[in-house]
Formats: structure tokens, C-alpha cells, sequence
């Protein structure tokens, strides 16, 4: 491929890459290729789906210190390489992260380069894109919501507003050194008519509060100063642009990042945040340990109640590895009275060992059917089945006194049990003492994740997460085993009291158990406890 253009965002010299890209067909079939990803403002949900999409095909993943670490789990695969974080690691030079990407382009990689917010703004891309197109390198900008955007809203602000602001103006707080002059017009900032934007004023906060104050405007004119928007411990300061300066020292008290939101649109987030935090759980991070594809259903509830979710895995699901326990279990269906599913991640596996088999449904119609839990039973549902029996109470006591309710004796009764493989035999054992055949099928795992979350780990260890929730046995021993004492630093939700029961025998103290034993339930019991 031969040079390209000289020009990084010229239109019609850029155009040969994108064709090149789109020859390829879909993302990463080609090596080698360069994605340059906005990472957003700090949030691991606002990544975009294409920037999730172009990690799951990176080799190697660049990543700065405003990228949330969170991210780098849709690169399980990569190499990932952290181009320095203030106050943790040393800061690379932009001409060190420019050779390293092309070091690992030029072996045939394909490299994600993820940058916080969005690559177009103030992140330094037109040097890496010069750099890829001198070098032949394909590459991608993928956006991502940039920083100023995301303060605004997470912190209430209307940044555009018919009546107050119809402009709005991206402004550099730090200009590259060596600079001969500012190519910032601040007496012109001054007369903008609508809303400006601070990037990365803190350290220069005199320079452009007095700038704009020389250039004419009001010293009374109301300023939002947001700090790590949309992360947990995000915060906001609303004072005038004379009081700035005086907000912003020491610096140890607010510390980059921060963004400035300069204009009457910053005194309108007073209602909006009021309104935000009349919600239940307002002011609360809670964090989320379920297997992370039950996590994100949580999280929404969570945040719809006005919390914040961070999603920390204890222990996630896997197939079993050998299907042939399920077939055996299939091949008593002849013989069997009840099917009972204790979760919904036994439904899956079991009607796919059906299908695989070429084994019609109707093979079902002379069992009766128990599902613990409202969630487990709308899953059969969507395979076209429902439940005969649902329990009040969803645990094995609940089931079997159910069950007691709806049959007159349960001696005889044959049971077959889906279940995980690993959890609690009292099911089991309470229907074999009724004089039950019973038979257990672990139709999934349950596998403890084997590294602690590092975000989780580090806002832990600051006080920064109030609640932590532990909805199994298992969830509950991984959660020790990865953090230990540093739990304590929380306060611990449990889904029943049996998981309550470990977290207790393991020296922990629980501050609230769900009644009955549901999601719904324990953040009702979390937004009950003082």
C-alpha cells in the first residue's frame, strides 16, 4: 500500500484507508490494523459498541490513564500496556505511545489505542494518525462520548439552552509547551455568547479566570467545576469564575480531572440534581459481584433507583464440561414424575441438549414442572413452558413445603434436579428423607473468578463503595478469598439468610438480607437499612 496522504483528517487523502477498511470486511480479519478508541468519560457502560466490538479483535491494547481498566475485560485475549496513569505509573511521552504502537503494527498485531473520551478532542490522535499514515498502517477512529458532553449531563446541566445558549466552545486549559504564544483568543472567550468548556484548567485556573475576566466577562458569571464525571465519586462544585481559582487549590482537594462548564446553563442543574437526589438510593455505590451476564439487568435497577452499580464478578457461569451428565439425565425423562430447575442458568443448557439430540419437547408432557423463582420460571417460559409449581419463598425449604401443600404424599415421587455444580444438597436430601427418588444434574458451573476487579479493589480499599452484594454461598467464599479484610470497609447486602450464614461464619457482619429472596427485595432491604 503505498503512502497514503499527508493531511490526518483530510477527507479525500483519509479516504483510501477507509475503503482499505472496508474491503476487509469485518472487524480485525486483517492484521496488521490500528484502532484508535474513544474509551469515553470514565464509566465502563458508555464505551460504544463498536469501540467493545474493536477490543474483543485487539492483540495489544494502549491504554491512558483516563481509559477506565474496567474496559480492558472486552480484551481478555490482548496484551494490555498502560501508557501511565497520574499519580500510579510514569506518564509516556506521546513519542514513546506513537513507537510502541507502531513496534506492534509492524509485527502483524492489531493494536487498539484507547483513549479517554473522545479521540478527536484534545487526546493528541493527528500525531498517531500522521504517524500510521507515514508508516502504511491501516486504522479505525472509532468515537466515544467526550468529557464534556458526559459532565454536563451527569452533573444536570443543560449545556445548550434556548434561552442562555445556543454555542458551545471546547476550550484547552493546558496549550502544548514551548508554545511562542496562545493560540487562545481569551478576550474573544470572553464575548462568547452561549456555554464554554474548560479541559484541563486545574493547574491553570489563574491564567484563564483572570483572561476572561480582563477580556470583560462578569466576575459573577456561575461556573461548574465536575470532577471525574460519571464515575462513583464524581463530584460537583458550582461557584462564580472569581472563585474559581480558590475552588481549585490545593490541589489536593480537586484534583484532575475536572471540567469546567462556564455560563448561566451551570446555575440550572440545582433542580435536576435535586430531583436525582430524591431518588431511594441516591448518593449509594453498590456493587455488583453476580456473574457478569446477570449483571447488567441488576445494574439498571440499581441505577434506576439512583445508585451507582459497579460490576465486580465474584464467580461466573460456564457449560459443564461434559454434556454427556445432561443426556443421561434426558434419557430418564421417561422415568421421571417432577423436573425441578433451581436457577434459570439450567434452562439453557438443558432444552440445548434437547435440540442437539433432535429431541421434541413433547417428551415433557407427562412431567410436572417446579421453578424456584419467578425469574427461573419466566425463562422456561420463553421455551414455551410454564411452571406448575412456583414457590412463595424461593429456597429449598419453600419448594419442598410447596411441594407438600400440592401432593398428598412425596414418597414414590421421582425427582429429577437441575441444578449447578456446586451449592447447597438440603433440597436433595429433605425430599429423599419424604421417601422422593431423587436425581441431581449439574447442568452448569458455577467457576470463582480468580483475580480481583482492580477498580472494585482500589475504591474498596478508599471507602469509595457503600454496598456490596453477595447473592450465593459461593459469591460470598470468593469474595473473601479475593479481598479479605478490606470487605469490611462496606456494608454487605445477602440475597437469603443462608448466604448470610456464610458471610457470618466467615467473620462478617450483615447489614441487610433480602425478604423474600429476590433482586427486587434486596435493594428494598438496602434502601431500608439507616
Amino acid at each position: 500500500m503505498g503512502k497514503i496522504g499527508e493531511s490526518s483528517f483530510d477527507r479525500e487523502n483519509l479516504s483510501p484507508l477507509l475503503h482499505h477498511r472496508k474491503r476487509m470486511g469485518s472487524i480485525g480479519v486483517m492484521n496488521p490494523y490500528v484502532y484508535l478508541i474513544g474509551a469515553g468519560p470514565g464509566d465502563p457502560e458508555l464505551l460504544t459498541l463498536r469501540g467493545a466490538a474493536a477490543l474483543a479483535q485487539a492483540d495489544v491494547v494502549l491504554y491512558d490513564g483516563l481509559s477506565n481498566p474496567s474496559l480492558l475485560s472486552h480484551a481478555p485475549q490482548a496484551e494490555h500496556i498502560c501508557v501511565g496513569k497520574h499519580g500510579h505509573s510514569r506518564i509516556w511521552k506521546q513519542t514513546e505511545i506513537i513507537d510502541e504502537m507502531l513496534r506492534h503494527a509492524r509485527d502483524g498485531k492489531v493494536v487498539a489505542r484507547l483513549k479517554g473520551g473522545d479521540p478527536a478532542v484534545f487526546a493528541r490522535t493527528a500525531e498517531e494518525v500522521d504517524a500510521l499514515i507515514e508508516a502504511n498502517i491501516p486504522f479505525e477512529i472509532i468515537p466515544g462520548i467526550t468529557a464534556a458532553l458526559a459532565a454536563a449531563s451527569y452533573a444536570g446541566i443543560p449545556i445548550t439552552h434556548r434561552k442562555y445558549a445556543s454555542a458551545v466552545a471546547l476550550v484547552t486549559g493546558h496549550e502544548e509547551p514551548g508554545k511562542a504564544e496562545s493560540a487562545i483568543d481569551w478576550n474573544v472567550l470572553a464575548r462568547f455568547p452561549g456555554t464554554l468548556v474548560i479541559y484541563m484548567g486545574v493547574t491553570t485556573a489563574p491564567v484563564w479566570t483572570e483572561a476572561l475576566i480582563a477580556g470583560g466577562m462578569d466576575r459573577a458569571t456561575p461556573v461548574a467545576l465536575v470532577r471525574r464525571c460519571s464515575l462513583p465519586d464524581q463530584r460537583a462544585i458550582h461557584c462564580r469564575l472569581d472563585e474559581v481559582v480558590d475552588r481549585l487549590t490545593p490541589a489536593s482537594r480537586f484534583r484532575p480531572p475536572v471540567i469546567a462548564i462556564i455560563g448561566k446553563v451551570s446555575e440550572l442543574a440545582e433542580p435536576i440534581e435535586q430531583l436525582r437526589k430524591q431518588l431511594p438510593l441516591a448518593g449509594q455505590t453498590i456493587a455488583v459481584t453476580r456473574p457478569r451476564h446477570q449483571a447488567d439487568s441488576m445494574a439498571a435497577l440499581i441505577r434506576a433507583r439512583g445508585g451507582t452499580p459497579i460490576i465486580a464478578p465474584a464467580i461466573e457461569i460456564s457449560p459443564v464440561d461434559d454434556p454427556s451428565v445432561l443426556d443421561a439425565a434426558i434419557d430418564r425423562l421417561d422415568d421421571t414424575d417432577w423436573l425441578i430447575f433451581c436457577s434459570h442458568n439450567g434452562i439453557p443448557p438443558f432444552f440445548e441438549r434437547l435440540r442437539s439430540r433432535s429431541i421434541d419437547i413433547r417428551k415433557l408432557a407427562h412431567c410436572k414442572i417446579a421453578a424456584v423463582g419467578r425469574k427461573t420460571a419466566e425463562s422456561l417460559a420463553k421455551f414455551g413452558l410454564f411452571a406448575d409449581l412456583i414457590p412463595h419463598r424461593f429456597s429449598s425449604e419453600g419448594l419442598l413445603g410447596s411441594l407438600q401443600e400440592n401432593l398428598s404424599s412425596l414418597d414414590g415421587q421421582r425427582f429429577l434436579i437441575f441444578r449447578a455444580s456446586r451449592g447447597s444438597d438440603e433440597l436433595p436430601i429433605r425430599l429423599t428423607r419424604c421417601g422422593a427418588d431423587v436425581h441431581e444434574v449439574a447442568a452448569y458451573q458455577n467457576v470463582d473468578v480468580d483475580q480481583p476487579d482492580g477498580q472494585f479493589e482500589t475504591l474498596l480499599g478508599e471507602g469509595g463503595i457503600d454496598w456490596i452484594t453477595v447473592t450465593s454461598g459461593a459469591t460470598a467464599n470468593n469474595l473473601h478469598r479475593l479481598y479479605g479484610p478490606i470487605l469490611h470497609r462496606a456494608r454487605l447486602a445477602a440475597l437469603s439468610p443462608k448466604t448470610a450464614k456464610v458471610l457470618t461464619d466467615l467473620g462478617y457482619q450483615v447489614a441487610a438480607t433480602a425478604d423474600p429472596y429476590t433482586i427486587d427485595s434486596l435493594l428494598d432491604a438496602i434502601e431500608k437499612t439507616p
